[in-house]
């Protein structure tokens, strides 16, 4: 539900659903244009539910994506939507049987699993690759703490990424609690690199991580612009409240 901030008023019931998945694969997107090397064209996608197709469609729009690559728990799942993005992206996409497999050679990696163990791990990187990771599972984590020691770390918000747990990342929380890292490692929020304050990638073979854990403010503006744009296009149903 979206209200006119001027009145409070309700101004457009809308598929929140739609609006976050759009929301979270453009944030991770722009993470990408902003950290990935400018020839990556191998994409892995981990998992293949809702935010994996936003993923794919996003990325493909900021990177010379070539080959995408999809994983997950079930191979049927990953079939399928290896042929459902065929027909929408150009270049070559296939179902791999492995996280590793997919994530062998990649020059970006997309997560976006339930996962409890780590689906993103050192030994099946790439030097160079850029990560984005937005799965949540207060029961686990995406990311092992030897990437995220290794990675330059981004964040859409340092204080919701590192907010108490439940509501935080245990991708970085965990080896925060471990005494690998401080809370100094989150190198920068996605505007500062936006803004200039912080420096993005320094070298080709550099791994950077952005790890997401939504927040609400981008929801927001997502959900401004839709209803802008429907209204400029005659699109929706009017109704009258009484």
């Amino acid at each position: 539900m979206a209200f006119d901030p001027d009145t409070g008023e309700p101004a457009a019931l809308l598929d929140g659903r739609a609006i976050t998945a759009a929301r979270t694969g453009a944030c991770s997107a722009l993470s990408a244009r902003l950290l990935a090397r400018e020839d990556a064209t191998v994409l892995a996608v981990l998992g293949t539910g809702v935010q994996a197709r936003s993923h794919a469609r996003a990325i493909c729009r900021v990177r010379p994506i070539r080959e995408i690559r999809i994983a997950g728990r079930d191979p049927a799942k990953a079939a399928v939507l290896a042929e459902e993005l065929s027909a929408a992206l150009e270049g070559h996409v296939r179902a791999v049987s492995s996280y590793a497999e997919a994530l062998d050679g990649a020059d970006i990696a997309a997560a976006t699993t339930h996962a409890v163990e780590p689906v993103i791990r050192r030994s099946w990187l790439t030097p160079g690759v850029h990560i984005t990771s937005v799965g949540y599972n207060p029961a686990g984590r995406e990311v092992d703490d030897a990437t995220v020691i290794e990675a330059l770390v981004c964040v859409e918000s340092r204080q919701a990424v590192l907010a108490p747990f439940p509501a935080g990342s245990n991708d970085l929380l965990m080896p925060i609690l471990g005494g690998l890292i401080t809370a100094d490692h989150v190198h920068a929020e996605l505007g500062e690199l936006i803004a200039g304050h912080r420096a993005g990638r320094t070298t080709p073979d550099q791994i950077t991580l952005y790890k997401s854990v939504g927040v609400a403010a981008q929801d927001a503006a997502a959900t401004a612009l839709v209803l802008a744009s429907a209204r400029e296009q005659s699109i929706g149903e009017e109704i009258t409240l009484r």
